[in-house]
């Protein structure tokens, strides 16, 4: 392949449209959710609403670390030109995290979140509502316990987001082998990490929302929806950015990798979520069935959306190569996908949060905007720090050549 004349100091200016958008969200954000705490009686919606989009905030950025860490690891030649898009997203995380834990924190506080297993008298054997099933889970469900977990696991993601990040600065300043070197090494270490303690971290964020139930499945499950989740993120962003006239260098085989990585890990996410699904409905047992029934019972339209979105639109739109190669098609599959993935979070939260008093409102779409638009400010501010391109990565030619 011929090389092309890129410019490879091409950086993105945050201002205009954007910047003014997302702030505008930020603002829907704010208000939506003052508006959700005048009433007591929203207070608990509230508090579910604001979980749901600061994990997904967090989860969205986690994987853009881990995004990075496996283009490391696997030593991947075709990412090498759209590897910022990660990296704003990895340099956001403090802020999803500090977010996250303020939001569990406070919940915990108000007893607004997680009161099956942080209820007064669950573990007293003289109170009334003492639940022996949560005392025999106390040892690890216990919010000293719950809360350095948290802070641990989300405080070494956030490190090694960072450091990834800086080591790319510091290749494009100093050339050479050595920060590529250090960020395969690092990289290494945190996919150990991350793969033993996000199944952990959704234990811990999600499904101890209802602690009487539980599915050894369940990390793999949240591992699956963040993993793709981030993936159509990254497109969108590569492809807006195509569209206002940066990123030249960004072609449609590098739209069809990672069209097939999102293709791939919908089947994925189908695969896990299904068979979660058959061995709990196979079991029949009440302890377990009892999940399903609540989504059943209350949330049957959700619980199909949820599939449609997340599995027949994604397989459908991008079962074809030619789809995969197509801006338009691509843009339109991703933020279904994510549409979708808020659908997913939705389901696995409100059953344990508000149970059968759901609703979508105000409250809801308010809540997703204003995070959409906290996301996109600090994602593209991030963005918009260095130039676009990683100039002295080892194989960014054959990225920048790099044709299926």
């Amino acid at each position: 392949m011929g090389t092309h004349n890129y410019n490879l100091t091409e950086q993105f200016e945050f201002t205009g449209k954007a910047k003014t958008l997302s702030i505008v969200a930020i603002a829907i954000g704010v208000l939506a959710i003052g508006y959700g705490f005048t009433a007591k009686e929203l207070h608990e919606r509230t508090f579910a609403n604001l979980l749901l989009m600061a994990y997904y905030f967090a989860c969205v950025c986690m994987s853009g670390a881990f995004f990075l860490a496996v283009q490391f690891v696997a030593q991947a030649g075709w990412s090498a030109s759209i590897l910022r898009v990660p990296q704003a997203m990895a340099k956001t995380l403090p802020i999803a995290v500090v977010i996250l834990i303020a939001v569990m924190a406070l919940g915990l506080y108000t007893h607004n979140l997680y009161h099956h297993w942080n209820a007064p008298g669950l573990t007293d054997v003289n109170s009334p509502n003492y639940d022996k099933l949560i005392d025999g889970k106390s040892a690890f469900l216990n919010v000293p316990f719950f809360m350095a977990r948290q802070v641990i696991f989300l405080g070494v993601y956030c490190i090694f987001a960072v450091l990834l990040a800086k080591l790319s600065t510091n290749e494009d300043l100093t050339g050479g082998l050595n920060s590529y070197r250090k960020s395969f090494k690092y990289s290494c270490i945190f996919l150990v990490i991350y793969g033993f303690t996000t199944p952990i971290f959704a234990f811990d964020t999600i499904m101890s929302l209802e602690a009487h139930w539980f599915s050894t499945m369940f990390g793999w499950y949240n591992f699956a929806a963040m993993w793709v989740s981030s993936l159509a993120t990254i497109a969108i962003i590569i492809i807006l950015l195509r569209k206002a006239g940066y990123m030249s260098w960004v072609n449609n085989s590098h739209l069809h990798n990672l069209g097939q990585f999102i293709f791939g890990f919908s089947i994925f996410w189908t695969y896990v979520w299904f068979a979660q699904f058959m061995l709990i409905y196979y079991a029949n047992m009440p302890e377990e069935t009892v999940y399903f029934y609540k989504r059943f019972d209350h949330y049957e339209f959700w619980f199909y959306l949820n599939l449609i979105l997340n599995f027949l639109a994604p397989v459908l739109l991008l079962m074809d190569r030619d789809n995969k190669r197509q801006e338009n098609i691509m843009l339109t599959v991703c933020i279904i996908v994510l549409c979708g993935h808020w659908v997913d979070y939705y389901q696995m939260i409100m059953p344990g949060t508000v149970e059968e008093h759901h609703a979508f409102g105000i409250i809801e779409i308010g809540t997703a905007v204003g995070f959409v638009g906290l996301f996109t400010f600090t994602v593209l501010r991030a963005l918009s720090k260095q130039p676009l391109i990683a100039k002295n990565h080892p194989f960014l030619q054959e990225s920048l050549n790099h044709h299926l």
